[in-house]
């Protein structure tokens, strides 16, 4: 059964966690991850990655030495992210929310980028703030929160936690298409 088809059908069962009914298209994959140093990258976050679209492409690009640590809660996409059984991933069955505990597990303390597709406009405001709050907190000076969203009405939430330091891009061939959102901490 092709990837495609397993999404949606999972989907379908968990549209209130996943918030659509399509993967990430490899013209939003390419376009998120366009300004990632690879190469200075030690430690990248994907929170949200689903069946892995965007997963496989961050995978062909890192560097020998850089991790990749996957945040997912749902359990069929979970095991499809650790059948990639790639050296460099790291799979946790763990909410965004937990973050910084879930890192520090792992000895990791500061990372490079964070790679988001949480549909963070149906998660409750309690729990997005938190992800938002820790998410800024373990990224590096200069660190980046990269962040798709299918409208513009994060963009206040984002603007609170990362002040002036935010730029807005549009993929239209995707579907839905997408904004995505570029965030860096500066201190």
């Amino acid at each position: 059964m092709s990837s495609k088809i397993k999404f949606f059908k999972e989907a379908v069962k968990n549209i209130k966690t996943l918030g659509t009914v399509a993967p990430s298209s490899r013209f939003l994959s390419k376009r998120m991850l366009r300004e990632i140093n690879f190469s200075k990258a030690d430690v990248l976050v994907e929170l949200g990655p689903g069946n892995g679209a965007i997963t496989k492409y961050i995978l062909e690009r890192l560097s020998p030495k850089a991790t990749l640590i996957c945040f997912e809660i749902n359990d069929n996409f979970y095991r499809q992210l650790q059948d990639l059984k790639h050296p460099q991933l790291i799979v946790l069955k763990a909410s965004a929310e937990n973050i910084i505990e879930e890192l520090k597990k792992l000895h990791i303390y500061k990372v490079n980028y964070i790679i988001s597709s949480l549909p963070l406009t149906i998660i409750p405001d309690e729990v997005s703030d938190e992800i938002l709050d820790r998410s800024f907190e373990i990224l590096a000076k200069n660190g980046s929160f990269i962040q798709f969203q299918y409208s513009l009405s994060y963009f206040k939430k984002l603007k609170k936690v990362f002040k002036e330091s935010i730029s807005l891009e549009f993929e239209p061939l995707n579907i839905p298409p997408a904004f995505i959102y570029r965030c860096k901490k500066v201190e």
